[in-house]
């Protein structure tokens, strides 16, 4: 088949251009695919971060074509022109936001205007956990000219039958994000980061309030005072914020946890990734909500165990007693108990071992079958 991939893409930076770069990657192997990103991903009025760029080259990866503005319409028509005249096969568009649902959808539909071309959608949501105005309208739109679906998670699953019944779609869980290399030496990778501390724990990814990093938080208060059972147990918060930080600093100051909490909120080169997960004993995700995260997918990678909350897909993935502990998101009592625990009954082991066979669901070729599957279908 002949593939275009529309979405984010190197040289912009996050999971999804991740994620694409490894689709493109596998689906390469027996496609012609090209890859297509933004100019103009979103408007600086409503992006929180620092930059939208990659400020170094992705190793192996060429800067896709950056012509999409997503707020332009007339853009939109020239894209789809451009698009319509390569005669694509297939249409492959990375859905997660409807902010994106107009562009997607004209897109779309005038692509598919006198071709052959089908439109496949990979759904890392439907309808976002952080709801907006608009937010069914978009997607709906979108949807109406869309052949296949791809959803990862169940709950994706039931918010894409709520919308779309009678939805062409397979389910594919996430595959892992394998992009940034092998497991390290826990004992070098700490060295690395000039990190003595014996119990690490790590909240990775774009600090936000559904992340829940202020019940994880409350929940190193609560660790205080089981250090004569289990030792000091240390928490490295690291990703980029979308939000002031100073209620976290405050609380960490107003908990007597300077000692115990570090905050780096800075996004993470490529390359520094695995020396942050290699040196931790356990990745947490004490989300509010969420549908999935492809953290849990980075960890796996890493054979890192996972403490993560009942929200979303996270439980599918996340095996409890097995690969790690799932407890009730907010509470931070209950998250505290999983955490001592997790050392109380030295988990690590156990459940690194379970990640390792676990882990082999989640191969690319995996999901890339499943996409040339549906399509035969």
């Amino acid at each position: 088949m002949k593939i275009i991939i529309i979405g984010t893409a190197f040289p912009l930076r996050g999971g999804i251009a991740h994620y694409n770069a490894l689709l493109s990657k596998y689906l390469s192997k027996q496609h012609e695919v090209e890859t297509i990103t933004f100019k103009r991903q979103y408007p600086k009025i409503l992006f929180p971060g620092k930059t939208q760029e990659e400020n170094f080259q992705m190793e192996g990866i060429q800067p896709a074509p950056q012509m999409i503005d997503s707020i332009n319409p007339y853009n939109w028509f020239k894209v789809a022109d451009k698009i319509r005249e390569k005669k694509p096969d297939l249409l492959i568009f990375k859905y997660w936001l409807p902010f994106f649902g107009p562009c997607f959808g004209t897109i779309a539909r005038q692509v598919k205007k006198n071709s052959e071309t089908k439109v496949l959608f990979i759904c890392d949501n439907v309808i976002p956990h952080e709801k907006r105005p608009g937010d069914i309208l978009f997607t709906k739109f979108a949807f109406k000219y869309v052949d296949y679906f791809i959803v990862q998670s169940k709950s994706v699953e039931k918010d894409l039958l709520n919308l779309v019944p009678n939805a062409n779609y397979s389910f594919s869980p996430h595959p892992l994000y394998e992009y940034f290399g092998n497991p390290l030496e826990k004992k070098n990778a700490r060295e690395s980061l000039g990190i003595k501390e014996e119990k690490l724990i790590l909240f990775f990814g774009y600090i936000r309030p559904y992340k829940g990093l202020s019940v994880l938080i409350d929940a190193m208060k609560i660790l205080k005072d089981y250090e004569r059972q289990i030792g000091k147990v240390n928490l490295l918060a690291v990703g980029e914020a979308y939000e002031d930080i100073s209620r976290y600093e405050e609380k960490i100051q107003t908990y007597g946890l300077r000692s115990n909490v570090r905050i780096i909120s800075d996004y993470i080169p490529n390359d520094l990734v695995a020396t942050y997960f290699s040196a931790a004993d356990l990745v947490v995700l004490p989300y509010l909500s969420a549908t999935q995260s492809g953290i849990v997918q980075i960890a796996y990678n890493f054979d890192k165990p996972v403490i993560a909350t009942d929200v979303g897909g996270l439980s599918e993935v996340v095996l409890n007693d097995f690969t790690g502990f799932i407890v009730p998101p907010g509470n931070s009592v209950e998250l505290a108990e999983a955490i001592r625990k997790f050392y109380y009954e030295e988990k690590e082991i156990f459940f690194s071992e379970n990640v390792k066979k676990e882990k082999n669901k989640y191969t690319w070729d995996h999901f890339v079958n499943a996409i040339e599957i549906l399509v035969k279908r």
